[in-house]
This record gives structure tokens, sequence and C-alpha cells, in this order.
């Protein structure tokens, strides 16, 4: 609903984006340009490259070493489950955001148990404007 979308907005300030592609055709690349030019802070995470959109690109969410609040989640369904244990070891992490048509009831059940605010088949940048 609407008011807990807004409460994800305000707790957050910096948002791990993994799976954010140098592409700029992609729909990754698109949405964390949004949410940077709304003043969030992107730290995009993906398997190579040394930076996106002016940000350092980290291999891993486990090799950030600063505090995340989400994790905006551009990969596969069946990889969310051990996404959500690295966001469980990190205790970090306020917010589990898995992105529009990427669903995993099971990975999001975990993360919620976790303490953590989630969503799913959601896109931020669609959700964000929206508000």
């Amino acid at each position: 609903n609407k008011k807990e979308i807004q409460e994800i907005f305000n707790i957050t300030k910096t948002i791990a984006v993994l799976g954010l592609s140098p592409d700029e055709s992609k729909p990754s690349h698109r949405v964390a340009k949004y949410l940077q030019s709304q003043g969030f802070k992107i730290v995009p995470v993906y398997p190579k490259g040394d930076n996106i959109l002016g940000e350092k690109v980290y291999n891993s969410l486990k090799e950030i070493p600063f505090d995340i609040d989400m994790v905006d989640i551009f990969r596969k369904p069946a990889v969310l489950d051990s996404i959500a244990d690295v966001c469980i070891e990190r205790g970090d992490v306020k917010v589990f955001w898995a992105q529009k048509d990427i669903v995993n009831n099971k990975a999001l059940q975990k993360a919620k148990d976790a303490g953590m605010r989630v969503a799913q088949n959601m896109c931020t940048m669609v959700e964000h404007k929206a508000l």
C-alpha cells in the first residue's frame, strides 16, 4: 500500500542495486539513474566494472563496507534466497525489494521474518514517482 511504500522511501538513503547493468538501455540502469537523481545514494553490485553512474562497483553485497538501507534486486528469482541470507547476515538492511516480475515468496518471507520491510514484483522508480 501507498503508506507503507512512503515509509520505505522515508527510511532509505542508501540503495544497493543488485544486478545494476552499465548498459544504459537496461531497466536496472534507468531505475538506478532515476533514484540517484532523487537524492538516493546508489551502490552498484555487478560482477564486472569499476564505476557505474559515477559510483564504485562492488562484486557482491557482502563486500560493501558501509550500511545499506535497501537492496533493490534485478536478479533471477532463484538467487533471492541467498540474497536474503546475506541481508540477514549483514544486519543493516532495512528493505528487501524485488523488482517488477521478480517473485520469490520464500525469500521474501525469510527477509520479513528477520525484520526487514519487503516488496516484490514492483518497480522502485514507478512507485517513487507515484508518491
